[in-house]
């Protein structure tokens, strides 16, 4: 989502130049003014209002006014979204045009009052799910200038819930409809992307809906105000002037690429003695995830770079991502969600200091503008991001996005690398690179408890810091990698050992008998070693390994319920069978857990993926294989198998097979 972030300064920089424009610029020729036909782009926004709601009938019903609340504690009720457009331009410079759009939001949620419905009191809970509009246009097009006021159809779609006192727990999924207008300012950045800023007021007829469980009814109007920034890309005819439309004349300061992906994944039936909390079902079934991400890289000067991630999510794993420690989809998060949902994945600035000598290229790709940059150099990287974006990388085995899916195929197993249940924290990073050798140091935040949303901001106390140092060298003639890896957090998290030496310590919501590690947590200290390989034998062929291994005396804190972990794979491209674009992998992993772990678990303990009430411990084993069809030069179709034996760590289950679709385009 190139210049969301940056648009704003950029328009108010160049505004006087605008103006100043040629009037005898080709884009005077309403056929052929660059500003005409379709375009597609996206959007990142701030959303604000207020909700109206009333319950009733009940034993005392209830009405007000409140504020719409963002629940993500970094950047408010923040949003992301869509639109496609068609703009047409008189000769006059006067555009007409149409919008559709649709935005889905980190969270916003209003009417959050306690209520008291036929059965009690009640806490209703109303959150917006998907918002957007079908709007016309009118504006003023002056050269890279695009000035527009705008009006339409508005829609928003909520999930209302009410929990009473006991619990209960009734949902309905609603639609609202309404009106909203706006007005906005866009400029031309480049011959064929623009950026806009935008206002727009949205106001919505009320919505009903029943909650049984409480005897409730409720209905709710909205009013919503979004400050959007928007990136256009316009499907400029080949006729259409370019030359001398665009502000950025040096192209070579910006990076911009998206992903997309999709997995449909399905687990066969199978066998099992017992089943637990967290057990993946026996029974067949099949869930799936989608994610697309913006990648918007800015270099304003030599050595220095910032980047900014949009990432929208959607969809569940197998069980909700529980039942297998090494689980089989690495783009599954731990918190699901049945309709997009964004976030911000990215925002860090690197800082590059050349200490002279021999240069290298680095070529333009997702969060790396194109360049030249010592080999000795010292690159500080300060920000929100996800620790393997920088520790543990793998040329093989380190997307799932495009290679191995299984969690512990993309990562070392055992690495519980601090972050919230997406996998991102805020950290810093210091990398000195050598042609033959490289070492890095990274402390980021922790969550504030195990497989939480939150960070702990304690950065003297609690936290995470890590150490990696990478060598590269020749082996028979071929280039290989050796990265080893210490890590250690200081966290708020439980021990197995005092939870099991207290009988008292159970969790009544699972099992009276179930031992409660939460009552334990105090500061408590994790640590752990990776050994990463691989080894390129050819343009076509390479084979990675990693050994893994935790202390596993404490909680896991976010990743995976893996102490110990051992794999090796290998990746063989199509050149051989004329499909020099298609890749296939196979690869096994080994997973075992610490001894006070399974004994926690055997005892009936619940791990942040797994527990199955009991354990009759085994190793975990999975194979993965997969094949990557190049169906363009920008997307491929993978069909990925794994088989899972000692599913959880437990004899008693399984094994299972799990069969994947993916599809994955990038620019």
């Amino acid at each position: 989502m190139k210049a969301c972030a940056l648009g704003a300064v950029i328009a108010l920089s160049t505004v006087s130049a605008a103006f100043a424009a040629d009037p005898n610029t080709p884009s005077a020729a309403a056929a052929q003014n660059p500003w005409d036909g379709l375009y597609v782009g996206a959007q990142l926004g701030y959303s604000f209002g207020t909700s109206a709601y009333h319950t009733g009938p009940a034993a005392s019903p209830g009405s007000g006014l409140v504020g719409i609340i963002g629940e993500d504690g970094q950047f408010g009720p923040a949003f992301g979204g869509y639109q496609v457009g068609y703009n047409h331009v008189l000769p006059s410079g006067l555009l007409l045009g149409a919008e559709a759009s649709f935005a889905f939001p980190d969270s916003l949620q209003g009417n959050l009052p306690v209520t008291y419905g036929a059965g009690g009191s009640a806490l209703v809970n109303d959150s917006i799910a998907i918002f957007g509009a079908l709007r016309g246009r009118v504006g003023y097009a002056a050269s890279d200038w695009l000035f527009y006021g705008t009006g339409g159809f508005a829609y928003d779609h909520d999930h209302a819930t009410s929990t009473d006192a006991a619990g209960n727990v009734g949902g309905a999924y609603f639609w609202r409809t309404g009106w909203t207008v706006g007005a906005g300012a866009e400029l031309r950045l480049t011959p064929n992307w623009s950026a806009n800023l935008e206002y727009a007021f949205s106001n919505f007829a009320r919505a009903s809906a029943y909650f049984p469980a409480s005897g409730e009814h409720y209905n709710s109007g909205l009013t919503l105000q979004n400050i959007r920034l928007g990136l256009n890309y316009h499907l400029t005819d080949g006729d259409a002037p370019t030359k001398g439309f665009g502000v950025i004349s040096n192209t070579d300061q910006w990076s911009l690429h998206g992903q997309t992906t999709f997995i449909g994944m399905a687990n066969a039936p199978f066998q099992a003695a017992y089943s637990g909390p967290s057990s993946l079902p026996t029974s067949f079934q099949a869930r799936d995830t989608f994610s697309v991400t913006g990648y918007l890289g800015y270099k304003p000067w030599e050595g220095t770079e910032f980047y900014f991630n949009p990432e929208p999510f959607q969809g569940f794993g197998l069980s909700s991502t529980h039942g297998i420690a090494g689980f089989p989809n690495n783009e599954a998060q731990k918190a699901g969600y049945d309709f997009p949902h964004y976030y911000t994945a990215r925002v860090f600035v690197r800082e590059t200091f050349g200490l002279g000598g021999e240069q290298e290229d680095l070529a333009d790709g997702q969060n790396q503008v194109a360049g030249k940059a010592d080999i000795s150099r010292v690159t500080v990287t300060l920000g929100k991001l996800a620790i393997p974006d920088i520790f543990d990388n793998n040329a093989y085995a380190h997307d799932a996005r495009s290679s191995f899916m299984n969690y512990a195929l993309v990562d070392a197993g055992s690495f519980d690398y601090a972050g919230d249940q997406k996998g991102y924290s805020w950290g810093a990073v210091v990398e000195l690179n050598q042609k033959d050798w490289a070492i890095r140091v990274g402390s980021f935040l922790s969550a504030d408890s195990p497989n939480a949303n939150g960070y702990d901001t304690r950065v003297f106390e609690h936290g995470q810091y890590l150490v990696e140092t990478e060598n590269r060298f020749t082996v028979f003639g071929s280039q290989a990698k050796l990265r080893l890896t210490a890590w250690n957090s200081q966290c708020f998290c439980g021990g197995f050992a005092a939870t099991l030496a207290d009988p008292a310590l159970s969790n009544p919501t699972l099992d009276p008998n179930a031992p409660d590690v939460a009552a334990t947590r105090k500061t408590r200290s994790e640590f752990g070693f990776i050994g990463n390989y691989e080894q390129t034998f050819s343009d076509d062929f390479g084979m990675f390994a990693r050994l893994s291994w935790q202390n596993g005396q404490t909680e896991i804190m976010q990743f995976a319920d893996i102490d110990e972990s051992a794999s090796i794979g290998g990746v063989l491209k199509g050149s051989s069978w004329g499909r020099p674009d298609d890749r296939i992998g196979l690869a096994g992993v080994v997973n075992g857990l610490s001894k006070n772990y399974q004994a926690f678990l055997n005892a009936g303990g619940q791990g942040i993926a797994i527990g199955d009430g009991a354990l009759d411990y085994r190793p975990e084993q999975i194979v993965e294989a997969y094949y990557s069809i190049a169906v363009a030069s920008w997307a491929t179709l993978t069909f990925d198998y794994q088989f899972v034996a000692n599913p959880a760590d437990n004899a008693a289950r399984g094994p299972v097979s799990i069969g994947a679709v993916r599809l994955h385009a990038q620019f």
